[in-house]
């Protein structure tokens, strides 16, 4: 059995253990530290990278602001409604629906399918079906819709550049349209 050491020495002995048990587990800190640094930079490098790859949540569609009148069928007629479609888009076919209605002597609709018309939808840049334009006789596009369109709105459209809406008279002193009936608001234009 080893002598057991007291006094002075037995103090400097324990002091020796303890330093070195306090050395031991600060080593072991400082290891997990760093093991935790370098999966925290290792995380980071792989999701900027997968962020820099990752596409936009929301991409912007447009339509043309102006177009050849020659591009499409009757250039003669006033105004132009033409539906940029595709044969694999559902919703295409009800647009078509809605803007056949408006085909008449002044006003010429085309539907310009993706499939036969590729150099059209590249030329106007469509890059989104259905997009819906209304042009005049220059050609300048005066309205357009990107996606599926009511009857309603597109009817609107072509009927107010057609016709537009006269100017609302004002009442002289009542601050009001002078409409036959003055509860209902005019248009916001």
């Amino acid at each position: 059995m080893p002598a057991r050491l007291t006094g002075p020495i037995a103090t400097m002995s324990a002091g020796v253990d303890a330093g070195r048990t306090l050395a031991a587990v600060l080593l072991r800190l400082g290891i997990a530290a760093g093991l935790l640094a370098a999966v925290a930079i290792v995380a980071a490098v792989i999701e900027r990278r997968t962020r820099s790859r990752a596409t936009p949540a929301h991409r912007s569609y447009d339509y043309p602001r102006q177009v050849l009148r020659g591009d499409f069928a009757r250039p003669d007629t006033p105004w132009l409604v033409v539906v940029f479609s595709s044969e694999s888009c559902s919703g295409c076919a009800s647009v078509v629906a809605k803007a056949a209605v408006l085909d008449s002597n002044a006003v010429a609709v085309v539907e310009c399918e993706f499939g036969a018309n590729r150099v059209l939808h590249e030329r106007y840049a469509i890059d989104g079906v259905p997009t819906t334009i209304v042009a005049d006789a220059d050609g300048v596009v005066q309205r357009g819709f990107i996606g599926a369109v009511s009857a309603t709105d597109l009817w609107v459209a072509v009927a107010d550049l057609r016709h537009p809406p006269a100017e609302p008279r004002v009442c002289q002193g009542h601050g009001h349209d002078d409409h036959d009936d003055h509860a209902a608001p005019a248009p916001h234009r």
